[in-house]
């Protein structure tokens, strides 16, 4: 049996609360309909169950919402890992159109499930959180090495989904979630783990009915309780344009008018001109009269003379430029560059 692994290292104190919750008959979660074209759904505690509903549950009841939107308000600091992923692969496949409002806290697993959203949006003042999953293992040292193998494999896998929604790689994403990265509401749309930050309700609106869920934690299971007491993030490099990108560092860009001189541009058009055909000599077709001579008796036919082979050294150079390529625009560029500096 593996170990069982959590992105929440949970206290005691934590499984006795989920216990207490469980008894009470609350859920971890909330499906109602929203409005005549869109359904709700509200994670508002810890993912997963110790003692109450688990992701099956929430997979069986999220199937039968037929809404053409859905709208996912997420409020939890994490949970299971593996309740988690299956959670947000039912959203993900859900084909309804999925918002993610976040509406205070989206930490560690919770996290995942919100980039399952096909437009994911950060109320004022909420927060988001990635960090490596943590666990549990109980056994010997074989056990130990198995746990932190499969942690890391997990974690990587993690790391995978922020990069799918975000851009980046597995590596940049890990550094982050080691890091236990916090982002305030347009920290995390900078990053590109959320779309926008939408507006609070307006002054005099009637304020939206909360769900009877628990809405608070202790958040001293993480490394900071919070974006208050976290560095900033790390920020995402943009990726630099193709003017300041070279391999070599800076390019030096000029106009070549404005720097050369009328003969040096001549000599450049002469460099980069095409090379004209070579003419071929018209042979003369006109027959050439046979000589007549006489005849001499008993004496033998003079034995032809080869004709004469064409001097070497002549034809050498007329056949050079033919086995010599002219230099390139690029290096006759180079060498008078070269020579103005």
């Amino acid at each position: 049996m593996p170990p069982w692994i959590e992105a929440v290292a949970r206290p005691d104190r934590l499984a006795a609360r989920a216990q207490v919750r469980a008894e009470a008959g609350r859920a971890w979660y909330e499906i109602r309909n929203a409005a005549a074209d869109e359904a709700e759904v509200l994670i508002y505690d810890d993912i997963g169950g110790w003692f109450g509903a688990t992701a099956d549950v929430f997979v069986r009841e999220l199937a039968a919402v037929t809404a053409p939107n859905l709208r996912v308000r997420i409020n939890s600091p994490g949970g299971s890992v593996y309740e988690g992923i299956a959670i947000a692969n039912a959203i993900r496949l859900h084909p309804s159109n999925v918002t993610v409002q976040i509406d205070g806290i989206a930490a560690s697993i919770a996290s995942v499930i919100a980039m399952a959203g096909d437009r994911i949006v950060m109320m004022p003042q909420s927060q988001l959180m990635i960090h490596d999953a943590h666990g549990a293992c109980l056994g010997n040292a074989s056990d130990m090495e198995e746990m932190a193998r499969l942690l890391d494999l997990q974690s990587e896998n993690l790391a995978d989904v922020y990069a799918a929604r975000a851009g980046g790689t597995r590596e940049e994403w890990r550094a982050r979630m080691r890091a236990e990265s916090w982002y305030l509401a347009q920290e995390a749309v900078d990053a590109g783990l959320a779309d926008e930050v939408i507006p609070a309700t307006r002054p005099g609106a009637p304020a939206e009915e909360e769900p009877a869920l628990a809405n608070s934690w202790d958040l001293s299971v993480f490394r900071y309780a919070g974006r208050e007491e976290a560095p900033a993030p790390q920020p995402v490099a943009a990726a630099p344009t193709s003017e300041l990108r070279s391999e070599h560092g800076p390019e030096l860009t000029f106009t070549a008018g404005s720097v050369l001189t009328a003969e040096m541009v001549a000599l450049l058009h002469a460099a980069t001109a095409p090379a004209a055909p070579e003419t071929p000599a018209v042979e003369n077709l006109t027959p050439k009269p046979e000589p007549t001579t006489a005849p001499v008796a008993d004496q033998p036919n003079p034995a032809v003379a080869p004709a004469a082979a064409a001097d070497e050294p002549e034809w050498a150079a007329a056949v050079a430029h033919l086995m010599t390529p002219p230099p390139s625009a690029d290096d006759e560029f180079t060498r008078l560059k070269e020579a103005l500096l």
